[in-house]
């Protein structure tokens, strides 16, 4: 028998909640990047929520000092490194808060964006608190959320940050699938409910490689390297639902950023 949804008392909470070991980096940077000015754009995923050791400086950002961003500048020591990926951000809070430090002489970005936009803040609110149709509604609409408003809003963060950075190097990264289908986990989500999420996140990676393309960015897809380590699976990169930190719940630990995201961005260098 199939283990009882969370309780509704937890419906606020996870709502406003929801929104890993260094490794080796895989091959060097390539050359003169590293002499120039590092700046660390995007959301959650950049900031570093889930990997813990939190700089101070940004509290209400949550960056840590073992997101990849921080984890590739203490490797390759940039000319300058401006951090400031933000946890809850937006495409639009990107664009108009943290652009700032892009200029002339910014040689390397990375950005994450677009899964706040899509609505999956509220997607997982959904599938976690409601039954199995409440789920896959809120994943349809989270769909057409990405294919209606979304490369519209990505077009005009790529072109603000390519106007401010005409010579940086530019790198999206996207996000992976969070479930292990057929998986370890007892009760929660079935599995028809992980797979639509999954697919949601197929989705909204080729629109972001999309729209990177057109704008000359690169796109890193992590989805193959997280691959066997969804929630659910032995060895999991990814946070599940976490009551002692609901913050947390849905994104990379840290052996996520060192061993998933790390390698791929110093290979895509």
């Amino acid at each position: 028998m199939r283990k009882s949804r969370i309780a509704p008392w937890a419906a606020a909470l996870l709502l406003a909640a929801v929104c890993t070991l260094a490794g080796p980096a895989a091959t060097a940077a390539a050359p003169g990047i590293a002499a120039t000015g590092y700046v660390a754009l995007g959301d959650s995923y950049s900031a570093g929520v889930g990997a813990g050791s939190y700089l101070t400086a940004a509290p209400r950002c949550l960056r840590s000092s073992l997101s990849f961003p921080a984890l590739w500048a203490a490797a390759h020591s940039p000319s300058s490194f401006s951090f400031t990926a933000c946890d809850g951000a937006k495409t639009g809070d990107v664009l108009n808060k943290q652009l700032g430090p892009l200029g002339p002489r910014t040689g390397l970005v990375t950005l994450t964006a677009g899964g706040r936009d899509a609505g999956f803040t509220t997607v997982m609110a959904s599938c976690v608190l409601g039954g199995s149709g409440t789920c896959l509604s809120a994943v349809a609409k989270a769909r057409a959320a990405t294919d209606e408003t979304l490369p519209a809003s990505l077009d005009r963060l790529y072109s603000a940050i390519r106007g401010k950075a005409p010579a940086a190097r530019v790198v999206v990264l996207g996000y992976p699938r969070l479930y292990q289908l057929h998986g370890s986990c007892s009760g929660g989500l079935l599995d028809a409910e992980r797979s639509a999420l999954n697919d949601a996140s197929d989705h909204l990676n080729q629109v972001l490689a999309a729209r990177a393309a057109a704008h000359g960015f690169t796109f890193v897809d992590v989805r193959t390297v997280f691959d066997g380590h969804g929630i659910c699976s032995a060895e999991p990169w990814l946070h599940g639902v976490d009551w002692l930190d609901l913050g947390e719940s849905y994104h990379p630990t840290a052996t996520g950023h060192s061993l998933g995201y790390l390698p791929l961005l110093t290979r895509a260098l």
